[in-house]
């Protein structure tokens, strides 16, 4: 941030109340940003809210606390990366705690130009592949599917591995001609010793699919695997995901999605077009395991998926789209951050 430019303060003491007094508009980042109202600004708050964006990338349930969004309805806006998490938000905060949201701006994120820049070079994507199939002992013809996120029940790797194995199960049956299927997990972190990870390796171990299923320590460079993989599979479950990025950056590597038909991923993947949506929970488990299957084994629809997720990338998810909505939400709050002024110094 320095490096662009950005000035970078501590988030307590006096210089931050004097940023925030001073500024046209301030930025609240996430829905825990909320803390830091009442013990930094304290007796500054009625001068600051006017002039705040809250910007919001969650929907789970614990972040719906009161000390956390009381001062929402008191902002000049909220920013949200879907309709489905923005629908959540307003029916939550009325429901449950008895405020309103302000106006609610739908911001839809974009993929960074580096990360467009390495998806679109054939080169890059060839090396990359190579590099990690070698690293995980999986062949070039062999089909990978690969889930990147961090580990954790929320996020649905357990089902997944569930659904893994159904599919396996169904080309063995089936005696289906397609090539050697694995699975990645990226996102691992054994180090932490969690009791989930421990139930995802014993359950590779029980099935014996062991060398068809590859544990990758988590990573924020999560382009040699988009690089890897032939289809990437998003599984969060509950209400999904606020937006999921992973998911455009997969379509950017002209990867089909097999997502989980919940939060953000349907209003990024066109069921059928660029990738299948499956449920959540339970009833998901064998409706991906079918999705896998067909993926396995229609080399041409999986590609033509693929391609039209990049077309979708290159018309709506790019940088310069997000800059263009942020921009649009910005100068709204900014005028109503002034009109609010003028009308509190006449």
């Amino acid at each position: 941030m320095l490096v662009r430019g950005v000035q970078v303060i501590s988030a307590k003491g006096q210089e931050a109340i004097d940023a925030a007094l001073t500024a046209d508009l301030v930025v609240l980042n996430t829905a825990v940003a909320g803390k830091w109202l009442d013990p930094v600004l304290k007796g500054n708050l009625s001068r600051v809210l006017p002039k705040v964006l809250w910007w919001i990338h969650e929907m789970r349930g614990h972040y719906f606390k009161l000390d956390f969004v009381k001062h929402l309805p008191l902002v000049a806006g909220a920013m949200i990366d879907s309709h489905v998490t923005a629908d959540y938000w307003k029916n939550r905060t009325q429901e449950r705690l008895g405020i309103k949201m302000p106006e609610t701006y739908v911001v839809h994120l974009g993929n960074s130009k580096e990360l467009m820049e390495v998806a679109e070079d054939s080169i890059a994507n060839r090396v990359l592949r190579e590099h990690i199939r070698e690293s995980l002992e999986v062949r070039d013809e062999d089909l990978l599917f690969g889930i990147i996120n961090s580990v954790s029940r929320g996020k649905g790797q357990d089902l997944f591995l569930r659904s893994f194995y159904e599919t396996l199960q169904l080309i063995q049956e089936r005696k289906l001609q397609v090539p050697s299927v694995h699975a990645v997990i990226v996102g691992s972190d054994m180090g932490a010793q969690t009791k989930f990870e421990t139930e995802l390796r014993n359950y590779v171990m029980q099935k014996k699919i062991q060398h068809r299923v590859h544990f990758v320590n988590k990573t924020l460079t999560v382009a040699p695997y988009l690089a890897a993989i032939d289809v990437l599979v998003q599984n969060s479950q509950a209400r999904g995901e606020c937006f999921g990025r992973i998911t455009i950056e997969a379509m950017a590597f002209q990867l089909p999605v097999l997502g989980t038909a919940a939060g953000g991923t349907a209003e990024i993947v066109v069921n059928g077009t660029t990738g299948m949506l499956h449920p959540v929970g339970k009833d998901g488990v064998p409706e991906l395991a079918k999705n896998m299957v067909k993926l396995a084994t229609q080399v041409e629809r999986r590609l033509t998926m693929g391609k039209r997720g990049y077309e979708r990338v290159k018309e709506m998810f790019l940088e310069h789209h997000m800059a263009h909505r942020i921009a649009v939400v910005l100068k709204d709050i900014l005028r109503k951050a002034k009109d609010n002024q003028h009308r509190h110094t006449i």
